[in-house]
Formats: C-alpha cells, structure tokens, sequence
C-alpha cells in the first residue's frame, strides 16, 4: 500500500480580503484582518466596512476566481492510492495500523467535540448528570467527556486490533496434552485395539485461561468498533 496525500487546501482568496490589504492602514481594514476569537474588547471597537467596498467585491470576486484557478493549476490537491494484493489479505489488520495512530493525534490535536447520545457512555457521563443549562444551545458541563470517553472506546479496540497480546494477561501454565486412544464412542481402550485417538490434557498440563475476562475485554472492542462506525462523520478536528 503507498497513500499520498497532501494536506486539505483552499485557494479561495475573498474580496474583502485583498481590499483589507490593500487598505491596510484604516480602522476597518484592521478589524477585518484581525485572527481568531475577538474578545469583548474587539467587539466594542469593531469598524464596519464601508459602503462602496460591497460594491468593490463585485468587481473583485472575478478576480478572486481567476487566483484561484491558477494556485489550483498549480499546485493542485494529491491524492494518490496504491493497494497491493496483500493489503487485502487481512484488511481489518491494514486499516488499523493507519486507524490507530490517526485516532490518537485528533485526540490529541480536536478543537470540539459533536453530540453524543447519552446511551453510547457510561452513566456517570450522562447529560441527566449535569446541572441544567441556562440556554437550550449550549453545551453541558460533560459535553467534551463524553466525547473524550468514546474516542478512547476506539483508541482501545484498535490498539488490541493492532496487538493481541492483551489475550496473554488471561492465560496461564503451560499446555500438556497427550493422545488416548479410544473407540467409535470416546471410550478409552488399549493401544491395539484403537481405530481413534482422542486429545486430553497430560499430567504435567497446568494451562488455564479466564475466558469470562477475556470476553469482557472482546465486548469492549467490539463496542469500540461499533462506536467508530457510529460517529465516522464525526471524526474531526
């Protein structure tokens, strides 16, 4: 398998952005260019445009267009997939080793979280728990958490997905197992007189495994498979 692909580009450049910098030095202009979440303070201070840039932007946006059919020319969006025979022989195999490392950076890099049902996370987590909200729109005090607990549901399936050996912790002794002969009903007879052979543990077999806990864990994947198929639209950052 061999995947290029370059990051998610945009050559859009607005009207009322070449006009801000082209206008750099007025009031309005520096609101316009001002970055990220304005505080009480920039709100106060806003400056609207003024009237004749609406009418600027008609004349622009043709200009606008043709920018962005020449970035897009040139430099345009790479998305190239290979897939080999092999990929496909164990496939749930394949698409972990990619699923996983993905699912732990938007964890760590997301900047919100989506609705989550109630039903999806533990009950501790649940928006019945929070204090009521003082407006319908927002969002409840274990909004994020719940995101965060469903996102580490998945991280968890795919990591026993990527390693199995999470099996070893429920396993025990050593096997010994030796072959009885035995006839057409399972009954153990003298060798000789045998036409079958039967599989039993030996004396020195001391292997043992807690099958109860390893299908509490095989639950839980699967419940991490389920939930990553539930919220796939949501996997934003």
């Amino acid at each position: 398998m061999k995947i290029y692909k370059s990051c998610y580009r945009n050559h859009w450049i607005s009207p009322y952005t070449i006009i801000d910098y082209v206008f750099f030095w007025t009031d309005w202009s520096k609101c316009g260019r001002k970055k990220g979440i304005p505080t009480l303070e920039d709100e106060e201070n806003y400056v609207e445009h003024p009237e004749w840039v609406e009418k600027a932007t008609d004349y622009l946006s043709p200009v606008s267009r043709a920018i962005q059919w020449v970035l897009d020319l040139v430099h345009p969006e790479i998305k190239i997939v290979k897939i080999d025979r092999w990929d496909t022989w164990s496939m749930d195999h394949t698409l972990a080793d990619i699923i996983l490392p993905m699912l732990k950076q938007l964890k760590e890099t997301k900047h919100g979280a989506p609705h989550t049902d109630d039903t999806d996370v533990p009950e501790y987590l649940r928006s019945t728990m929070c204090q009521p909200k003082e407006y319908e729109w927002d969002t409840d005090d274990l909004w994020f958490k719940r995101w965060d607990w469903i996102l580490d549901e998945m991280i968890f399936a795919f990591e026993c997905k990527v390693d199995d050996s999470w099996e070893d912790a429920f396993r025990s002794g050593k096997h010994d197992i030796i072959q009885v002969p035995v006839d057409k009903d399972g009954n153990e007879v003298p060798k000789g007189q045998h036409k079958y052979y039967q599989m039993k543990d030996g004396p020195n077999n001391t292997y043992k495994c807690d099958y109860d806990g390893m299908k509490k864990v095989e639950e839980r994947i699967q419940n991490g498979f389920r939930l990553f198929g539930r919220y796939y639209q949501n996997l934003w950052d």
